[in-house]
């Protein structure tokens, strides 16, 4: 664990730090902000429009939003922000919010590409994500040649590490926090909560995408309503805290944060490090996942659902870790405890009362749920990538069974591979979506032009 601890630091100490934000500020740039500029009309296309009649794909674009919504909104949005806090102050709350921005045109450039480079497989269903633009985008973009050789070893690796990631920070961790929250409110054994999981998610995994974005449409608007209602409460409970709470966020971003009560403190440094492994823990921007779940969207244009998948990011990030953020920083929460674990539970608590835990161990019981779902079909697109058809069955019986695994099992050193594998992806992803900027930049242009807008 050494070893893997060794690797995991170098990643996500500098490394995966300047790649992330620095992809992000160039997409940004390339796309002439369009992440500021388009939020409005891309809200419209996800929550309204909501779908685009007679495209090709397998589920509508609200569909693939939530079902990508639904990956990403787990376990990140509130132990994630809570050990982002923990670790690098309030001020790591900020660096999220500033990673989820930037990473808004990198989510877009993901969506875009997966569209543009998916293909339908044996069974009908499009198949698409960054294996399939690494390996087919840069083959052509450098009219194959050297193109199709590096463009097939990164999409190779990027599969490899989605498909280890996907029973880690998509599955057992996941399981494990869920059973974790679940056994301390209620007493509830962790073997019958795992079968309780196993049981569910067999029912809508064994069904295949088509299952996963009809129960997602329906399952994660109510789940992000319901924790964003509770976290709100908190907020109006100690309105009074609330602006002393964004201007330490704001202030400890630039200054880091001296040492407080049970907290020892933090550099600016760290405030960056932890807020942006944690927002991409959270949102997955740059993770390149976006792009698996927005190629099986019923659209003709890549870049109309490039606009809806944004939103994800916006919605995860910008509203729902803030509310987990803020309520922690206004509370005062995060000078009581080094244990990242039960911060949101404390600042739920003292709040509005002993319901507060429980409220927080449902919240996280749903979240993980999803996520689970999400990734259930990242990693299976990935495998059927690399072994075919042939492999999905097999794969969707391995993971279902994993999930208990996941809850009776304690997994410390999960958390941490999940963390190197979650930035094994990312350096294949980031390579590719500099090196396709010019196809995403292009395509854009070519959308609004012949919609009548000026990019």
């Amino acid at each position: 664990m050494e070893l893997i601890a060794a690797i995991d630091n170098l990643l996500w100490g500098y490394l995966l730090v300047f790649l992330l934000l620095g992809v992000g500020i160039l997409l940004t740039f390339v796309l002439r902000g369009i992440q500021f500029r388009m939020l409005g009309p891309a809200l419209y296309l996800a929550l309204i429009r909501r779908k685009e009649e007679g495209a090709d794909g397998d589920i509508s674009h609200f569909q693939a939003l939530m079902t990508a919504l639904a990956a990403t909104v787990g376990t990140g949005n509130i132990v994630g922000v809570a050990t982002a806090i923990a670790a690098g102050g309030p001020g790591a709350l900020f660096w999220m919010w500033i990673t989820a921005l930037f990473g808004m045109a990198t989510k877009y450039s993901e969506a875009l590409l997966g569209v543009k480079y998916r293909h339908t497989d044996a069974a009908g269903e499009k198949s698409g994500g960054p294996a399939f633009y690494l390996t087919r985008g840069i083959a052509e973009v450098w009219n194959n040649g050297p193109g199709r050789a590096v463009g097939r070893v990164l999409g190779v690796l990027f599969a490899l590490f989605a498909a280890v990631a996907a029973f880690g920070i998509g599955n057992m961790v996941q399981a494990n926090a869920t059973a974790t929250n679940i056994n301390n409110v209620t007493g509830i054994p962790r073997w019958v909560i795992g079968v309780v999981l196993v049981v569910l998610a067999a029912a809508v995994i064994l069904g295949g995408i088509r299952s996963i974005g009809r129960f997602t449409a329906f399952f994660v608007p109510i789940m992000a309503l319901f924790y964003v209602l509770a976290a709100t409460v908190v907020l109006i409970v100690n309105i009074e805290n609330l602006p002393g709470a964004i201007a330490t966020v704001v202030s400890d971003a630039f200054t880091g944060t001296a040492a407080a009560g049970g907290f020892a403190g933090a550099t600016v440094a760290a405030a960056i490090r932890f807020g942006v492994a944690r927002g991409l823990f959270s949102n997955e921007s740059g993770l390149g996942t976006g792009g698996i779940a927005a190629a099986a969207a019923q659209t003709s244009v890549p870049a109309r659902q490039a606009l809806v998948s944004m939103t994800q990011t916006f919605i995860d990030t910008i509203v729902i870790c803030s509310f987990t953020g803020l309520a922690i920083v206004s509370t005062g929460v995060w000078t009581e405890s080094d244990d990242p674990g039960v911060l949101t539970q404390m600042a739920f608590s003292e709040s509005i009362g002993g319901i507060g835990p429980v409220l927080v161990a449902v919240g996280l019981a749903f979240f993980a749920f999803s996520t689970v779902l999400g990734w259930a079909y990242y990693g299976e697109r990935n495998l059927e990538y690399l072994f075919g058809r042939v492999a999905v069955t097999p794969y969707r019986l391995i993971f279902i069974a994993a999930i208990f695994v996941g809850t009776v099992r304690e997994l410390e050193s999960l958390f941490l591979i999940s963390d190197l594998m979650n930035g094994l992806m990312a350096l294949p992803n980031l390579i590719g979506l500099i090196l396709l900027s010019g196809v995403v930049a292009r395509e854009t242009r070519d959308y609004f032009r012949r919609a009548g807008r000026q990019v």
